[in-house]
């Protein structure tokens, strides 16, 4: 029996394998995730294409014949590695996380307040959320979780349950071009066989990943380049603003990320440690135009904030990858993500 074989003998728990796809503006990466209760996720095969647009064709139609090719490789090479590691080549579930120009997030408050003091329940937050659900012509609403919870002023983690006079709910909402949405889901299902297909926008899973792997650091901006140009802004371990930067091709990166800093100052104090996710080819020289950049006027202070370059190290003791491929970033945090939803369902 080989050694993955004899990793993962533990009859006795549950464990599941599990699809990712990252689909960004101009790559698709894949992988197979290996999940055992209360013990750290494996990546046992990962895999990174381009997506290379033909002269006259559709950005779109570039997307799905990648996407097709990369499930070839998935079903081809990647499902009997993972066959040789657990016994088994099927994963009946895929996470899809779908970058611009298919997606967008935006964030919404839902507020509980009554004269009497009454307790909050979880049927009770589905449905205020489920029925101010955003409708956008042409978008498909993928995912809506819920990031942070107040309660009588207090944030808590365990909200359901408890009495309290006032309450609110802090929703983050992703939302997909329905067309894309649909070719994508086809494609999938057509290849993996299965109905459990979950998307959602890229921004919004690497924020709630990134709280994960940093779990105690209370107060950052998370500045996520990898796709559309994001901010998080978080303060107290409550998650208060997110701004998707647009992009103006008159003007620099630092600079249009510089704007977007400065309209959240405006309303907020800025912390002093800022996260960058990027990929890999690009995080130094995005880490340096920061550095170069005159954040200090903006922090009001001599010493300008932290950066810290999201490294595949910092995740290494979250998720473990058994492959000899380079570590993917947005792959492990994919994975990272999905080990917590995977224990909010059980």
């Amino acid at each position: 029996m080989s050694f993955l074989k004899n990793l993962f003998r533990h009859d006795e728990k549950h464990a599941e394998s599990i699809v990712l796809i990252d689909i960004a503006a101009d790559s698709i990466a894949g992988a197979y995730v290996h999940y055992i209760e209360c013990e750290t996720p494996v990546l046992l095969y990962t895999r990174r294409l381009p997506i290379e647009v033909r002269k006259d064709e559709p950005h779109e139609c570039a997307m799905i014949r990648a996407l097709k090719v990369l499930g070839d490789d998935l079903v081809r090479e990647g499902a009997p590695t993972l066959m040789r590691a657990t016994g088994s080549g099927s994963a009946n579930t895929v996470l899809v996380s779908i970058d611009t120009p298919w997606q967008e997030t935006n964030v919404r408050t839902e507020k509980f307040e009554r004269a009497n003091p009454f307790t909050l329940t979880k049927h009770m937050v589905v449905s205020a959320i489920q029925q101010t659900s955003p409708k956008v012509s042409g978008k498909l609403v993928a995912d809506e979780s819920i990031i942070g919870t107040i309660l009588n002023g207090y944030e808590t983690h365990h909200p359901y349950g408890r009495k309290v006079h006032r309450a609110s709910v802090v929703v983050l909402t992703s939302l997909i071009d329905k067309e894309i949405a649909e070719s994508i889901s086809t494609t999938l299902h057509g290849l993996f066989h299965t109905k459990r297909i979950f998307p959602i926008a890229g921004s919004s899973l690497r924020y709630q990943a990134m709280r994960i792997a940093f779990p105690h650091e209370r107060d950052a901006l998370i500045l996520d380049s990898t796709g559309q140009i994001s901010i998080s802004l978080i303060r107290r371990d409550l998650f208060i603003a997110l701004a998707e930067v647009p992009r103006d091709n008159k003007r620099s990166w630092i600079e249009n990320v510089m704007d977007e800093f400065a309209t959240i100052a405006k309303k907020y104090p800025l912390p002093r440690i800022i996260f960058l996710l990027a990929r890999e080819p690009e995080l130094v020289s995005l880490q340096k135009k920061l550095d170069d950049g005159d954040l200090g006027k903006l922090w009001l202070s001599d010493h300008p904030p932290k950066i810290v370059p999201v490294l595949a190290s910092h995740i290494a003791d979250s998720v473990r990858q058994a492959t000899t491929t380079p570590p993917d970033l947005q792959l492990l945090l994919m994975a990272l993500y999905q080990q917590k939803r995977i224990s909010e369902e059980s």
